[in-house]
């Protein structure tokens, strides 16, 4: 018997939509996608801790210098919760995790000398190739 959060056991837990169990109109699979990619890339954020620790990683979260990184990536975040959750479009929140995973790598360039420099030169010598 099963209890708890994701329980399939109890209907008053969530609908019964085509006999597939459901909780806030999204299937196990949509609900495991949205949140696994959100606390996914948390768990990512907080890697960042093993090189310059987590108060000053926290401190310096919002230093000019990675303001606007940090901020498209955690309100990618919460946007892709929102669109997975109410809206039910797969693609729309796929196109969202790419942005949100480009901010990340971005917000994590900042961390290293000379990284966002060499993500520039990269796609910048991609760019003129074509």
């Amino acid at each position: 018997m099963a209890f708890g959060f994701f329980s399939e056991t109890f209907s008053d837990q969530g609908t019964m939509d085509d006999g597939t169990w459901q909780f806030c109109g999204l299937s196990r699979l949509q609900r495991l996608y949205a949140f696994g990619i959100c606390i996914g890339n948390v768990i990512s954020i907080f890697s960042l801790t093993f090189i310059i620790g987590i108060y000053k990683q926290v401190k310096t979260m919002f230093a000019p210098v990675r303001f606007w990184a940090t901020v498209i990536y955690l309100s990618m975040l919460v946007v892709t919760l929102v669109v997975s959750i109410t809206l039910h479009l797969f693609f729309v929140s796929l196109i969202l995790v790419v942005i949100q995973f480009c901010a990340l790598v971005w917000y994590s360039a900042s961390y290293i000398p000379y990284g966002r420099e060499v993500i520039r030169r990269f796609f910048g010598s991609c760019v003129t190739s074509i």
